[in-house]
């Protein structure tokens, strides 16, 4: 005897539709929630060094990785970096100096030293004469941060050399769009974050107005955060 075959039912059928709506938008909401993330650990990040130049500079009157007195009196400098007689800066420029990267001192690494061995970040970083993830914090996405005085920052001309934290490379643009968004005016062209001089292929839409891009997003983009 032939057995009479059933379809699914529209009750059936709309609950595995509402199933399966639940599922796309805990994915989605789940997404959502590790940008968020992924966000906030970078702001924190920024925000922790910022503090840290800051105290440092209140501290001992100087900037960390210019500080010419920083064997004398930082302990654990001296007989543990390996840039030989650099652990301390050059105290070059006027004011409070600058940090500069190559000679004299690398200071663009020796400020981290300057700034773990002072008790201001966490680790323990030593100066090289390149950095590296040995002498310097990485970003959530594996690359270093760099902090130096420089013209690499939109808006720039080239000629107006300021301290800056560059969060490295390896940085999805909308993360740096929302970032922006959060700490400043969303604008990679001015405000206290900005792109890099020259932003890499995909990282901005060229405008004019200059803006992050979002979609398609690039995936190998830096930002630069201006003291």
């Amino acid at each position: 005897m032939r057995r009479k075959q059933h379809g699914f039912t529209l009750i059936e059928i709309a609950i595995v539709l509402v199933i399966i709506g639940l599922l796309l938008g805990g994915v989605l909401k789940g997404q959502e929630l590790i940008t968020g993330a992924r966000v906030r650990n970078f702001i924190q990040q920024q925000d922790g060094v910022k503090a840290a130049y800051f105290g440092f500079l209140d501290r001992y009157r100087a900037l960390p990785g210019d500080y010419t007195a920083a064997r004398q009196n930082i302990p654990g400098i001296l007989g543990t970096n390996t840039c030989a007689d650099a652990t301390n800066g050059a105290g070059n420029g006027s004011g409070n100096g600058t940090i500069v990267a190559g000679a004299p001192g690398h200071e663009n690494t020796l400020v981290w030293e300057h700034l773990s061995k002072a008790g201001f970040i966490n680790g323990s970083y030593n100066c090289a004469a390149a950095p590296t993830s040995v002498t310097n914090p990485s970003n959530p996405y594996g690359d270093i941060l760099i902090l130096q005085f420089d013209t690499d920052y939109q808006g720039s001309g080239g000629t107006a050399n300021r301290h800056n934290l560059k969060t490295g490379n390896q940085v999805p643009s909308d993360i740096l769009a929302e970032i922006d968004r959060k700490v400043d005016d969303g604008s990679p062209a001015q405000g206290s974050f900005r792109a890099p001089t020259a932003p890499a292929a995909g990282c901005t839409n060229a405008g004019p107005p200059l803006t992050w891009a979002t979609n398609p997003v690039g995936a190998n983009c830096a930002g630069t955060t201006l003291f």
